[in-house]
């Protein structure tokens, strides 16, 4: 691993310089916040509406019960994925399971099993979304452009997935059109993703992305709320839950580059993280 960024700054001017270059910023914005430009008030005189009955709104639905218990082809579908993710009692395992599984109905659309990559002895897992066009073409995780972006960001800090990490998502095939995946579609899938924590055995894992952290740690909120924080998990197949790091997703940087400072701070704070999990 390469030397330790400090994670009270960027001490090197020529550095923190290059890591804006390569992430793309090209603009700066004054740190002096302007005055707000007020619309012009305007007073006009509106007619009456005329009232209008609408009828009684229907009565309101009671809650919808789990997924699993609405839907039996869906119940099914996930005591299958349990099952086979019981059974499996290795990474090579659990990987032949979820190419042989055929409740997804991903699969059909889908033109490769996305299962993940990287170094499994490194304990490092970073979790994402869903293959998108170019993962579904190669097989692999993270390999299209916002993929390129992530391991730029990571190689930052010292890390190179052939090397220090490993890297897979929550689904393993692509949702038509890159489309977000379905709660469905989660928990149909769910049961492989903790096995996989659990064989992985990760000192540390960082979930890349709202979707990702929502659907394991269960928290509903947005990820400008989520990110900056540490935070822990376990399942059921784990003994000890595990500290995680939320990041921003890369394609969310791409289409907002001004959060790139906010994403380089979430990296330093890994960084530091790592580096007092090491040397303990």
């Amino acid at each position: 691993m390469q030397a330790a960024l400090s994670p009270d700054g960027f001490s090197d001017s020529l550095s923190m310089l290059q890591w804006h270059v390569e992430m793309g910023v090209d603009l700066c914005i004054e740190e002096t916040p302007q005055a707000a430009i007020r619309a012009p008030s305007v007073t006009a005189e509106l007619s009456p509406v005329p009232s209008v009955s609408l009828p009684p709104l229907p009565a309101a639905r009671p809650a919808s019960a789990p997924l699993a218990e609405t839907v039996p082809a869906l119940a099914a579908a996930i005591a299958e994925a349990r099952a086979l993710a019981d059974a499996s009692t290795s990474l090579e395992a659990l990987e032949q399971a979820v190419r042989a599984f055929n409740g997804c109905p991903l699969k059909k659309t889908a033109t490769s099993t996305v299962f993940a990559q990287g170094a499994a002895q490194s304990r490092l897992m970073f979790i994402g979304e869903a293959p998108g066009a170019d993962e579904d073409r190669q097989g692999a995780p993270f390999v299209g452009v916002s993929g390129q972006l992530l391991d730029l960001m990571l190689s930052h800090i010292g890390l190179r997935r052939a090397d220090n990490f490993y890297i897979t998502n929550t689904l393993f095939w692509r949702p038509p059109g890159n489309r977000q995946p379905t709660p469905e579609e989660l928990e149909i899938c769910r049961p492989f993703v903790e096995k996989h924590i659990a064989l992985m055995n990760p000192h540390t894992l960082v979930l890349v992305g709202g979707t990702a952290t929502k659907a394991l740690l269960n928290d509903t909120r947005g990820i400008t709320r989520l990110r900056g924080q540490q935070f822990t998990y376990k399942n059921d197949y784990m003994a000890d839950a595990v500290p995680v790091h939320v990041l921003y997703h890369p394609s969310y940087l791409l289409r907002q580059p001004l959060a790139k400072k906010q994403a380089w701070a979430d990296l330093l704070a890994l960084k530091a993280a790592l580096d007092a999990r090491l040397s303990a």
